[in-house]
């Protein structure tokens, strides 16, 4: 038997939905805060200090730091990836207009597999012409600091920089090719196709070179 040891006393002082590094997938939480004392023959007698902040998973029961809260829920991160791939889809066509049949086929080919399974060529159509009479042309305000227009760069950073810290290379490089080939669907990239997709890189944290020679490496055929 231990006549000594140290027992602690948690308190719930929040709880939610997580992604358990423990389990593996989505579940619930409480975090908890704790008083840690010295206990004698299992009695709590003198104070130790304070255990926590930590996250307790409702299945597991793992204790985790907080910063795990900052991962995003397997529900949170594919809603982030449709939106980004759809964000990227609307700059294109933003730079590079709305007329060519092949360049929204290739938008909405993308959009959809996304997960936005009811995207249709007149539904990207239409938010093009209501964010256009809504703000303005995207690209009116493009100047030397943000060639792509500074409403069109802060609509892409935005959708882009929280998710680039959860995807691999691989998938951050993914979302700008997909961007480069609705570009390249009806011909060479313009000025502006160029400089949105510049600005995809740069949100998604790609080196400026990688970027370039994603941009490139988009022309062939696949």
């Amino acid at each position: 038997m231990r006549i000594c040891s140290i027992s602690t006393s948690w308190n719930t002082v929040g709880d939610g939905q997580f992604f358990c590094p423990g389990c593996g997938g989505d579940r619930n939480y409480r975090r908890r805060t704790g008083r840690r004392r010295l206990a004698l023959l299992g009695v709590p007698l003198l104070p130790r200090g304070l255990a926590g902040p930590v996250v307790e998973c409702a299945a597991c029961h793992g204790h985790f730091g907080t910063e795990v809260l900052d991962h995003p829920t397997t529900a949170r991160f594919s809603a982030m990836l449709r939106d980004a791939v759809h964000t990227v889809a609307l700059a294109v066509l933003a730079a590079g207009g709305v007329s060519s049949r092949p360049v929204l086929r290739t938008a909405v080919s993308a959009v959809r597999a996304a997960g936005y399974e009811d995207c249709t060529a007149d539904s990207l159509t239409a938010l093009i012409e209501a964010l256009e009479a809504d703000t303005g042309r995207f690209l009116a305000d493009a100047g030397p600091s943000t060639p792509c227009g500074a409403a069109l760069a802060i609509e892409l950073h935005e959708a882009l920089e929280p998710l680039a810290p959860h995807l691999a290379p691989a998938g951050r490089e993914s979302i700008l090719l997909q961007g480069a080939r609705i570009a390249l669907a009806d011909g060479a990239y313009t000025d502006a196709e160029r400089d949105v997709l510049t600005t995809v890189g740069t949100a998604l944290h790609l080196p400026a070179d990688d970027t370039v020679r994603l941009m490139e490496s988009a022309r062939t055929p696949f």
